[in-house]
């Protein structure tokens, strides 16, 4: 669309809250590997081959990208004793990380050093395949994966590799490479917590979008600009 030089925007700060919520929710499953229970317990047989999970008090969780939705996963992560650091292109000057000591670190850093990750990254061109096998391989033993961001920022077949493995304790995904298709490795695992690409899939949320987007038809045929323009789209000219 940038190319023949229409402006598009999109809806950001309106899906924060929901997303960080649905990345909580699915890294306390993976922690616990909860989906084994609720599985076992709809077949009746109570809970199944479960086994002990993990508590979230003292972990190191590496935010992987630290905009709206890192931010607002920081604030909701602090309360469970989470200690915390994050990568970005650039560190940010945010309230919460100040206010939480969440820690700037490099993208190696954060790979090798946390117990817990989770993706909060914009799919581009330097997103594309971030995390694949070498990447794996730098990570900590028993690792636990939580990506609501996007599928294609992960290489779902290292990552269920490192999962048959045990490189990966657990993952909890909202997101896949090929949507609606989902790895079968991904299906067949019962250390992965899924959901189908739900992060916003609340009334509010969905109310506060469609909000968004009318004012910002309003703000060009009033004022001739997008109030949320996408990054790539910021030189393009209303036409």
């Amino acid at each position: 669309m940038t190319v023949v030089g229409i402006a598009v925007s999109n809806t950001p700060g309106a899906v924060n809250a929901s997303t960080a919520n649905t990345a909580i929710y699915l890294l306390l499953g993976a922690l616990r590997r909860a989906h084994i229970a609720a599985t076992a317990l709809r077949q009746g047989q109570w809970r199944g081959s479960m086994g002990l999970g993990h508590d979230p008090e003292g972990k190191m969780l590496g935010i992987l990208g630290m905009g709206g939705i890192g931010s607002a996963l920081a604030v909701r992560a602090a309360p469970f004793g989470l200690k915390m650091q994050y990568h970005n292109r650039n560190p940010v000057v945010h309230p919460c990380s100040n206010l939480l000591n969440v820690q700037y670190v490099s993208f190696e850093k954060l790979l090798r050093t946390s117990d817990i990750i989770s993706i909060h990254l914009p799919l581009n061109n330097s997103t594309k395949g971030l995390i694949g096998r070498k990447e794996f391989r730098m990570m900590k033993d028993g690792v636990v994966i939580v990506n609501t961001a996007r599928g294609k920022i992960m290489d779902e077949e290292a990552l269920v590799e490192a999962l048959d493995v045990g490189k990966v304790f657990a993952a909890g995904l909202d997101v896949y490479e090929k949507e609606p298709e989902v790895h079968p490795g991904l299906i067949r695992s019962d250390k992965v917590v899924l959901t189908p690409h739900v992060g916003t899939a609340t009334l509010e949320t969905v109310r506060k979008m469609e909000i968004l987007v009318i004012d910002n038809v309003r703000c060009v045929l009033e004022h001739g600009r997008l109030l949320t323009p996408v990054m790539e789209s910021r030189k393009s000219k209303l036409r």
